[in-house]
């Protein structure tokens, strides 16, 4: 047995394997999680050796590793994929298998129950699940070559087919392929079934779509529950067909549904795989990752397809918080109207597919793209808000070679500077360093090990409090309404041009807004109880504090003020806005392509708004 099965053969099934000269090969190994190849096979010898974990044997040896066979199973498995003929001795019945039905027992089953699915879709009671395929533009080569299959209406085809190939109640059970109540009857029924395979073409599990409106079973999609053979975290659908191709190219392209692998693949994006009735998850990276190849250091790629919509953002968040499971550059695919594969190649043909594919963005740009979105970036405060939140997404990276990296990139998307961005990221690692997250992933509805879940961007910090009145930065806007409120008289013509958006310390404002609200400084010039009248008006205790501050602090001039002395506020006052929106101007640029008719129009006003405030600022010096 050992001579007929080749070990390459064999667990190039499972490993994408290379040459590493001197007649042996390499790949990633299957039993434990790396990114650098360990694993060597060696086919003169018949064995393999990981010298990482320090796994190794023969192809028998293997097979029961990674499949969890006995050694009778694996021998059988061998015999059945080489044509080998075994001949049994009385006594001899090997060692002691696990209890439960044998795998190859399940795996037999199930590739009676493909067969028999695939047949029965041409029958006429299965017209509604041709119906389906064809208004998704499968015909029936394209049914075959995805095994697609149809399951009867009247629930125990299946189990009586099953009886007289000679399998036990057990067995059918424990396959998952048949249920029990008052007797057995067919898991799946009046149903369009795809069959799930392993990489190595078994098939374990079948997903099935619902046809008919009296199903009693309500949900769309119905899988094959958890079994010996099936475990849905660590199956990729389509990955049998595509492995070879995910190798060579070292491209994955993951979607989200059965539709969808078919779409790709006829559409000539022949790496296409999805999950099946899950999130992509770290079990299936591990697996998918044997099969990718850093192809003498050139890093392959693994692209998400998501929808657009919340949902979709809700995934692609996941699926950057597993960037670092992939050695591979990790993408984004997402159709402009949130068609997926499927659609789209009905909409507008096989072309639009792969250029789905092929205009493809880096995963972390569209999450971070997402975040800053929700934000108006042309407001100062919008740009703050941005970068918080987009520095609290990097600070969760477990990857912290990328930090810098992505860093870097949020504060192009941001338009401000770099060092503010790395600032804001150290802040946000520290904060989360003591406040850790809660290990419940909120959005799946249940409970995960904080090892397992994908690491929550730590929580916000607490809103920051009023600025203090003091604070050197809004010196000129405390001076100035102390000058409005103590010598109205001087300031009538001076502060004509100025607005509320000149003040930014949020009492300062309120106070200046019910200035105007009774009639301005002119206002106070002719009627002795003015500034009553105004405090009076403010209900905020902040903001009427403030008032009383700036009603009795003496003004900073060296003597009586002068309305030179006035002037030179108000326009220094005046430039400070100025500068506040050339710096948002200069953010909007840092944002724009340089080509665009757009930046040469920022451009030009930002030139204008610079010589706007030279202008003020030699009047502020010359008053």
């Amino acid at each position: 047995m050992r001579e007929r099965a080749r070990i390459d053969d064999v667990v190039s099934s499972y490993v994408t394997l290379r040459n590493a000269g001197g007649g042996s090969m390499k790949g990633l190994c299957p039993f434990h999680d790396e990114k650098s190849p360990s694993f060597h096979v060696t086919p003169s010898r018949g064995f393999f050796h990981c010298f990482g974990c320090q796994e190794g044997g023969d192809v028998i040896s293997f097979l029961m590793k990674i499949d969890g066979l006995a050694f009778s199973e694996a021998v059988e498995h061998l015999a059945d994929k080489y044509g080998v003929q075994l001949r049994r001795e009385d006594g001899d019945d090997g060692p002691q298998r696990p209890r439960g039905p044998a795998r190859g027992r399940l795996l037999e089953a199930h590739r009676v129950a493909q067969e028999f699915y695939a047949d029965q879709l041409s029958r006429p009671d299965a017209l509604a699940g041709r119906q389906f395929l064809s208004d998704r533009g499968f015909d029936q080569a394209a049914a075959e070559m995805f095994g697609v299959g149809f399951a009867p209406r009247e629930g125990e085809a299946l189990t009586t087919l099953l009886r007289q190939k000679g399998f036990s109640q057990e067995e059918m059970v424990a396959s998952g392929l048949v249920a029990v109540g008052r007797s057995a009857y067919d898991r799946f029924r009046g149903r369009l079934l795809w069959p799930i395979r392993e990489s190595n073409g078994d098939t374990v599990g079948f997903g099935a779509r619902r046809l008919f409106d009296d199903d009693r079973v309500e949900a769309k999609y119905l899988n094959t529950s958890e079994t010996a053979i099936y475990k849905k975290s660590q199956v990729l659908y389509g990955l049998d067909l595509a492995r070879k191709e995910i190798a060579r190219s070292s491209q994955a392209v993951i979607v989200e549904g059965y539709t969808d692998v078919m779409a790709c693949h006829l559409s000539g994006v022949t790496t296409a795989v999805a999950t099946c009735g899950t999130a992509f998850g770290d079990d299936h990276a591990r697996v998918l990752r044997r099969f990718l190849d850093d192809r003498g250091g050139l890093r392959g790629e693994v692209i998400f397809t998501f929808d657009g919509d919340a949902a979709g953002q809700k995934a692609a968040l996941r699926a950057f918080n597993g960037d670092q499971n992939f050695v591979s550059q990790t993408y984004v695919a997402v159709e402009p109207s949130g068609m997926d594969p499927c659609d789209l190649r009905l909409a507008k043909g096989d072309e639009a597919v792969r250029a789905l594919v092929a205009e493809r963005t880096p995963l972390y740009r569209f999450v971070l793209s997402n975040i800053v979105s929700r934000y108006d970036l042309d407001r100062a405060d919008g740009r703050v808000d941005a970068m918080r939140e987009a520095a609290r997404l990097v600070a969760s990276v477990r990857d912290r070679s990328k930090v810098d990296a992505f860093a870097r990139e949020v504060a192009a998307m941001v338009g401000m500077d770099v060092d503010e961005v790395r600032a804001q990221v150290k802040r946000a690692e520290k904060w989360g360093n003591e406040k850790p997250a809660a290990g419940r992933d909120g959005r799946r509805g249940n409970e995960r090990t904080q090892r397992d879940a994908a690491p929550a961007a730590p929580a916000a910090p607490p809103r920051a409090p009023m600025p203090a009145l003091r604070d050197p930065r809004f010196s000129i806007e405390r001076e100035t309404l102390k000058l409005v409120l103590q010598h109205p008289q001087l300031v009538q013509r001076s502060l004509e041009p100025v607005t509320p958006d000149d003040f930014t310390h949020p009492a300062y404002r309120a106070v200046w807004e019910a200035v105007v609200a009774h009639g301005g400084p002119s206002a106070g010039a002719a009627d002795p109880g003015w500034a009553t009248g105004v405090r009076a008006a403010l209900e905020n205790p902040f903001v009427s504090a403030a008032f009383a501050e700036l009603a009795v602090e003496p003004v900073r001039s060296a003597g009586e003020p002068t309305e030179a002395y006035m002037f030179a506020h108000a326009y220094r006052l005046r430039e400070l806005t100025l500068l506040r929106r050339t710096a948002a101007l200069k953010s909007r640029l840092q944002r724009t392509d340089p080509s665009s008719a757009e930046y040469l129009q920022l451009s030009s006003e930002l030139w204008t708004l610079e010589q706007r405030r030279r202008e003020l600022a030699d009047k502020a010096v010359g008053a």
